[in-house]
């Protein structure tokens, strides 16, 4: 059954689904799905359908899959069915003000971060790089700007230890989907205020590239291990060793129990310390690099391209890596 305040629902990712699935399950049932087309994907590069569009599919929902969301036939489309609500979750584009007017009561857009921070297209992995030991799902009512617009609900949650960007994102996208029905409840009873967000705290979270993974060892150990659960699963944390890359599978900052003895040594009187990137030698936690400021990263599982993830013993055996060569 449709809800008694007729939504549209804009969403593509797996991010997304969770909440059409709470929006359905509470009675609110959205009149159409917007999301985006089926795009190449995998090493066959056949079409895919977003997993949006497979949901809605297996649910019975009517999709819309415009090329773009500012064309004038979605608009037509989205005026006939006279939506009184937008529910958005990482559409993946920009709504012009044609659309953000168009739902008598707004669109509401549910984000992956304690907004002002984190603002943009990977709020989740800028958190996890940063370090942040907590984050959280915010809904807001949409505006012209870049995630800018008042704060109606938010819920906060602590950022594990060693949590990754898949594991978070999955945790945000349940607590978000919560959070939306709620967000939908007090509008309608009147009870929600919005907040206007304090833009001098603002901090922005680009979209990622492949390139973003890659490694700079002039970074500290823990900035590094940060984004390496913050790129985990995509794009991965890649350096290069021969000239060649090698996958980071985990790593983690080197406590002193975890280093080898030789890394622990006291350097002689007037030597240079090691050039960040220098493998330093074996320990029973993994393989010990030297990074930024005298730090120390422990990898423990590395991956050569199209081969198995291997564990530090067993890759630097196979490589027959030698103590003093550099990682790039």
């Amino acid at each position: 059954m449709p809800s008694a305040v007729p939504l549209v629902f804009f969403g593509t990712p797996e991010f997304a689904v969770p909440t059409l699935e709470a929006l359905v399950a509470a009675g609110r049932s959205p009149i159409a799905i917007v999301t985006q087309p089926s795009r190449p994907a995998g090493r066959g590069q056949q079409p895919r359908q977003p997993a949006v569009a497979l949901r809605a599919q297996a649910l019975g929902l009517a999709i819309l899959q415009p090329e773009r969301v500012r064309s004038p036939e979605l608009l037509a489309e989205l005026r006939r069915l006279e939506p009184a609500i937008a529910v958005v979750v990482a559409f993946g584009q920009i709504f012009p003000a044609e659309l953000l007017a168009l739902p008598r009561l707004g669109c509401l857009n549910l984000h992956a971060s304690l907004l002002p921070l984190h603002r943009g297209a990977a709020p989740i992995q800028a958190a996890l790089a940063a370090g942040d030991q907590r984050t959280g799902v915010t809904v807001m009512q949409m505006e012209k700007g870049l995630d800018s617009g008042p704060i109606l609900l938010q819920e906060a949650t602590p950022i594990g230890p060693r949590e990754t960007a898949g594991q978070l994102s999955g945790r945000l996208a349940d607590l978000g989907a919560r959070l939306m029905v709620e967000a939908l409840a007090r509008l309608e009873r009147g009870e929600l205020v919005a907040q206007p967000q304090d833009a001098s705290r603002a901090t922005f979270a680009p979209r990622l590239t492949r390139d973003s993974g890659r490694v700079d060892w002039h970074l500290s150990a823990t900035d590094l291990a940060n984004r390496l659960r913050a790129y985990t699963p995509w794009p991965g944390l890649v350096a290069e060793l021969r000239g060649t890359p090698v996958k980071l599978r985990r790593a983690w900052p080197v406590a002193a129990t975890d280093a080898p003895a030789a890394a622990l040594a006291p350097a002689a009187p007037g030597a240079m310390p090691p050039e960040p990137g220098t493998f330093l030698g074996l320990a029973p936690a993994g393989l010990v690099v030297a990074c930024g400021g005298g730090s120390m990263l422990v990898v423990e599982e590395l991956q050569r391209p199209d081969r198995r993830a291997q564990r530090a013993a067993d890759f630097v055996n196979g490589e027959r890596l030698q103590s003093g060569e550099r990682f790039t």
